[in-house]
């Protein structure tokens, strides 16, 4: 997923009392507030930079934003497949770094659409395409070996109908569902790809001390589940909260917390692998998120 910042362009600085947690909406364009805005407790000046999104017509824009994400999540496959296809990292790595990736550039992308329901479909298009993609692959109707292997454990076609498949479905129902006005959408995917990954790759480097309940989990894996998993949600928290999507506040960094802690125990257990962590974990986060957030 490229860089889209070059399609944004500053238009004015200027100063503004109007509330920092809202896009900025016109009938001629769409605007989105760069913000070191006032709020309510603070009681500070606010200064806001405008952009013009791609076109006047949100409709418009909203495709053009498709095109231009689609484009960079398709770049971002590429580049894994072509690493798998040259062996520059082995199969378990190389599949890892594709979990990890996908997921958090995507939601890079996701200032790049308009406010409403259909930048939240429009978005979620995305990663709905690659369910598809996942049946048709996985069901042996599509051939591609480069991405068999990127994306497999063991290389066989038909695991990309478990992971994967469960993986392109949780990222396109919290980008649908939540969409990124929602911690909830936020601590989902960081805790399944900056997490799960992480936890894959620091356990089987460092995991020599193993999990009482389970011999397939190590403690620094876990460990590393939880701190990824609640660093890259603060992460996006404060990405987001820079166009006034979402405010930061101690209650929901400690929510994110909770996801985290909640995740990192289920993927440990033996059950989430034999369901598929990719399902257990997006499940853990929403029904924590829900309560604590």
């Amino acid at each position: 997923m490229a860089l889209f910042a070059s399609s944004v362009l500053p238009l004015s600085l200027l100063k503004s009392n109007s509330d920092p947690y809202r896009l900025f909406s016109t009938k001629k364009g769409f605007n989105l507030g760069f913000q070191k805005l006032k709020t309510r407790r603070l009681h500070r000046t606010k200064v806001v930079v405008h952009f013009a999104m791609f076109s006047e017509n949100l409709l418009i824009g909203d495709l053009i934003a498709t095109t231009l994400s689609g484009g960079i999540a398709l770049s971002i496959l590429r580049f894994w497949e072509e690493t798998a296809k040259r062996g520059v990292f082995d199969q378990k790595t190389n599949r890892k770094l594709v979990h990890i990736s996908i997921g958090l550039v995507f939601m890079l992308c996701w200032p790049m659409f308009s406010s409403g329901q259909q930048g939240a479909i429009l978005a979620a298009f995305i990663p709905g395409l690659n369910i598809i993609k996942m049946f048709l692959l996985g069901l042996g109707i599509w051939k591609d070996d480069a991405t068999v292997k990127s994306m497999s454990r063991f290389g066989d076609h038909r695991e990309l109908l478990k992971g994967p498949l469960y993986y392109a479905l949780s990222i396109t129902c919290a980008c649908a569902i939540y969409w990124r006005y929602s911690p909830i959408s936020i601590g989902l995917i960081c805790n399944l790809c900056a997490g799960d990954g992480i936890a894959d790759i620091v356990g089987r480097r460092f995991g020599k001390q193993k999990l009482p309940y389970n011999k397939n989990k190590s403690f620094a894996g876990s460990i590393a589940m939880a701190a990824a998993g609640l660093l890259a949600s603060i992460g996006f928290l404060h990405y987001f909260s820079l166009f006034g999507y979402i405010q930061v506040n101690s209650k929901t960094v400690l929510g994110f917390l909770f996801m985290s802690l909640a995740a990192a125990l289920v993927e440990s257990h033996p059950l989430s692998s034999e369901l598929d962590d990719n399902l257990t974990v997006p499940l853990t986060s929403v029904l924590v998120g829900s309560l604590v957030l």
